[in-house]
């Protein structure tokens, strides 16, 4: 089988919640890598990463033995480096993005796209891809087509908290695309009033237009409740299990993306593949970072015949 294209950003996040915990870890387009490939999916992975991260980049993903490193540039400096912070009074979480790198230039990727499969765009930074580059890529993809909308719907600002903002062409951004995954809060900016999460009964006419884009489906994310699945003749609210330990929340919803879209790919309707990603993703919360993830994974790969 041909591979995976995975696009977006390697990070170097600081994770911080009010009662005190903290980690540190390299993360970003490497949880849906570590997803991926962990469940044996061949993935050629694009993106622009800090000279600064390469060792711990390396020393995470060495022995990944699905992993294609030819879409991989290191630049020199920092590369992306994040500070989350978590807490119960937040809407949603607080982002500093403490540096960044340039946009991926699409010119690496377009040559690529023929031997593809499938691609998975995760805007991890907001920075990863102009539209112009990301346009010009879903023109000659040939093949399904992840979007993740994450970090784009984020105030463009560096060293300072990431307001989140209306994403006012975010039409342009998506159309064309297979599937289409935001939070709630993400759906709030693109509906135009990020100050305020969406009522239930905006959402058919958000799945609708979305639609008439060329979507197939759509997840909203709801966090421990589960994930809105809507296509065509067909929505719901897959929900998730209850999860027995909770020690890192970050990575849930990339757990869930790249699970969901390998069903996907492999032929499973839109509800079947959402309750996989829910239950991998639920199973997340009790992982912290890259390794235990890509563990998680191969566990699930093993675990579960006839799940790939």
């Amino acid at each position: 089988m041909r591979a995976f294209g995975l696009f977006g950003t390697i990070t170097a996040d600081t994770i911080a919640y009010d009662d005190g915990r903290s980690f540190e870890n390299i993360g970003g387009i490497l949880y849906q890598a570590a997803v991926l490939c962990g469940l044996g999916i061949e993935t050629a992975l694009f993106t622009n990463c800090g000279a600064d991260l390469a060792p711990d980049v390396e020393r995470l993903t060495g022995d990944w033995a699905a992993l294609r490193r030819e879409g991989m540039r290191y630049l020199p400096g920092p590369g992306n480096r994040v500070v989350l912070r978590y807490g119960e009074r937040l809407k949603e979480r607080e982002e500093v993005l403490r540096s960044v790198g340039p946009p991926l230039d699409p010119a690496s990727v377009l040559a690529r796209l023929p031997e593809l499969e499938a691609v998975m765009m995760v805007f991890n930074s907001g920075y990863d891809l102009t539209i112009e580059g990301w346009r010009s890529i879903l023109a000659a993809a040939a093949c399904p087509v992840w979007f993740d909308v994450h970090s784009l719907v984020l105030a463009k600002r560096i060293g300072a908290h990431r307001d989140y903002v209306a994403l006012k062409n975010w039409r342009e951004w998506i159309a064309g695309t297979t599937y289409l995954q935001a939070n709630r809060q993400e759906v709030a900016c693109l509906l135009g009033h990020p100050e305020r999460r969406p009522e239930e009964s905006e959402l058919p006419e958000f799945f609708a237009e979305a639609f008439d884009l060329g979507v197939r489906a759509v997840f909203v994310t709801l966090g421990k409740d589960g994930v809105w699945a809507a296509a065509p003749g067909a929505r719901k609210i897959v929900p998730a299990p209850t999860a027995q330990v909770v020690v890192d929340t970050t990575g849930c919803g990339d757990v869930f993306a790249a699970s969901a879209f390998v069903r996907l790919v492999r032929g499973a309707e839109v509800l079947e593949a959402a309750r996989y990603g829910v239950a991998l993703a639920t199973e997340a919360v009790a992982a912290a970072g890259i390794r235990e993830t890509y563990a998680l994974a191969v566990r699930a790969r093993f675990d579960r015949p006839g799940w790939i």
